[in-house]
C-alpha cells in the first residue's frame, strides 16, 4: 500500500484518541470521545492499524488507535517538530502511549508520512509596523484554542486539550492555568463579564462555564441535549450571553441572571454556525461553515435571517465587525477576505495574499482596519487589511503560528492570537 493510503490512517490513529473534537470536524458522540464496552470500532480500527508500514512504533500507534470511537483525519503529514507537537496533544487528551516510547512514535511518523508542501508565506510590505510576543503554554499539549483580551491588559486562552484555562500576565509573563471541575470539558471560546469572571464554552462535554479568577471555581451551566458542541461565545450589550454550536447547527443565548437557556436553528439543515460578533443594535450574528450563507439573530424573538454570499464554494469561518456595523468574514475554502454590507445587501471579497489555499481563518477588526491570518501557508502569515485604500500587508508569524484559529482585538488597539498547533499565544503590538 502506498504512502497516500497510509497518510490519513496514520493521522486518524492519533488523532482519534482525543477527547471529543466535536466542533472541530463532524460528527461526534456526546460526552467522550473514547468509547468502551464496544468491541466492534476497536476491532475495525485494529484491522486498519495492521496495514500500517512497518517499523520500530507500528505497533505503539495501533494500540493507542484501539481506544478510538472514530477516525479523524488531516490531508497532510509533519515534519518531525510538528509530530512531537502532535503527539504531545494526543498524551494530553488520553493517549495510551508509554512515556520512554514517545521519541519512537514521533521518529515513525515522521519517517513514514513526511510534511507535504504547504504553499509559502507572501510578505507583502506595508507602512504599518508590528511586534510579536509569544509565550508557550506551560501544559504540553494544550492546543489554545481561543484567545480573550482582557480589560487589565492580560491574556486568557483556552487549553482545550488539556482541559485548562491560562491567564497570561503580558506585563511579567507570568501564566496560570485553571481547570474546569469536569474532566474533558475541552474549554474553546472566551470572553468574560463586566464583573471579569471568564466564560467559556465546554465544548466537549456540552455546557457552558464560568471562572472566578479569584478563586479558581467555575460554574456549569447545562444546555439542552440537542447542544452538544458549544462553540463561539459572546455577549451582548445587555449582558446576554450568545453561542454558537457548530455540528449540533444551533444558535442560543444564556441569561446568566437566571440560568436561563434557549436555543434554535438556523433554516438551513447542517449549516455550520460558527463564528459570532454583535451589532452596534444589539443584534448578534455569525457565519455558517458549511454553507456560503451568514445569518443574524433578532435578540427578542430568536428568528434567524440568513444570507447567501455570491460564491457557492465560500466557506465563511469566522467574522469581524467595523464601527459601521459592516461584517468582514475569512473564506476559508476560497483563501479570500469578505465584506457585507447588512444595509444594501451588497458583498465585496478580495484575494487573500497567500492564495487560493491560504484559509484565512482568525479574523478581528480594530480602529476599523481588519486583522487576520491565513492559516495554511507556511509560516502562518497575521495579514493587514485597510478598507479605505483597499491594500494589504502581511508578516510572517515568529514562531510559525500552526493555526490561529481567532484573534481578537484589546482595548488599546493591538491584537492577541492563539497558535494551536505551536502550543503558544501571542501578543501584537502595533507600533503607532
Amino acid at each position: 500500500m502506498s504512502k497516500r493510503v497510509f497518510w490519513p490512517l496514520a493521522v486518524a490513529i492519533l488523532f482519534c484518541v482525543v477527547l471529543p473534537i466535536r466542533g472541530q470536524g463532524q460528527g461526534g458522540a456526546q460526552g467522550g470521545g473514547v468509547v468502551r464496552g464496544d468491541d466492534a470500532p476497536v476491532a475495525r480500527v485494529a484491522g486498519e492499524a495492521e496495514k500500517l508500514p512497518a517499523g520500530p512504533g507500528k505497533d505503539i500507534v495501533g494500540a493507542a488507535c484501539a481506544q478510538c470511537h472514530a477516525l479523524q483525519q488531516l490531508d497532510r503529514g509533519h515534519d518531525a517538530g510538528q509530530w512531537q507537537l502532535t503527539v504531545e496533544r494526543m498524551l494530553a487528551a488520553g493517549a495510551k502511549v508509554p512515556p520512554a516510547q514517545v521519541d519512537t512514535v514521533v521518529a515513525y511518523l515522521a519517517k513514514n508520512f513526511p510534511e507535504k508542501p504547504l504553499p509559502p508565506a507572501v510578505i507583502v510590505p506595508g507602512n504599518a509596523n508590528v511586534v510579536f510576543r509569544e509565550w508557550t503554554a506551560p501544559t504540553k499539549g494544550s492546543r489554545p484554542h481561543d484567545p480573550f483580551a482582557a480589560a487589565d491588559g492580560s491574556l486568557w486562552y483556552s487549553g482545550m486539550y488539556a482541559n485548562v484555562l491560562g491567564h497570561v500576565d503580558t506585563k511579567t509573563g507570568v501564566i496560570k492555568e485553571y481547570s474546569p471541575k469536569m474532566a474533558g470539558s475541552g474549554p474553546h471560546g472566551l470572553v468574560a463579564d463586566k464583573d471579569g469572571n471568564i466564560w467559556f464554552t465546554a465544548n466537549s462535554k456540552g455546557y457552558i462555564g464560568k471562572l472566578n479568577p479569584k478563586t479558581g471555581d467555575t460554574t456549569e451551566y447545562k444546555l439542552p441535549p440537542s447542544t452538544r458542541d458549544p462553540h463561539t461565545p459572546i455577549f451582548d450589550q445587555k449582558g446576554i450571553l450568545w453561542f454558537t454550536a457548530q455540528n449540533s447547527n444551533i444558535v442560543g443565548r444564556l441569561d446568566p441572571k437566571t440560568g436561563d437557556v434557549k436555543v434554535v436553528s438556523p433554516p438551513t439543515a447542517k449549516s455550520n454556525p460558527y463564528g459570532m460578533v454583535v451589532d452596534s443594535k444589539g443584534t448578534p450574528w455569525f457565519v455558517q461553515f458549511n454553507v456560503n450563507k451568514l445569518a443574524s439573530i433578532d435578540p427578542a424573538t430568536m428568528a434567524i435571517k440568513e444570507y447567501t454570499l455570491p460564491n457557492p464554494e465560500t466557506r465563511p469561518r469566522r467574522i469581524a465587525i467595523t464601527s459601521d456595523d459592516v461584517l468582514w468574514y475569512a473564506d476559508y475554502s476560497r483563501g479570500y477576505l469578505g465584506r457585507f454590507d447588512p444595509k444594501t445587501g451588497k458583498t465585496t471579497e478580495y484575494a487573500s495574499p497567500g492564495g487560493p489555499k491560504s484559509q484565512p481563518y482568525g479574523i478581528t477588526a480594530t480602529n476599523d482596519i481588519i486583522w487576520y491570518s491565513e492559516a495554511n501557508t507556511k509560516p502562518n502569515t497575521l495579514v493587514r487589511f485597510d478598507p479605505k485604500t483597499e491594500k494589504f500587508q502581511t508578516w510572517a508569524i515568529p514562531s510559525g503560528g500552526g493555526v490561529v484559529r481567532n484573534m481578537m482585538a484589546t482595548k488599546d488597539g493591538n491584537l492577541v492570537l492563539a497558535e494551536s498547533g505551536v502550543n503558544k499565544v501571542a501578543l501584537v503590538e502595533i507600533l503607532k
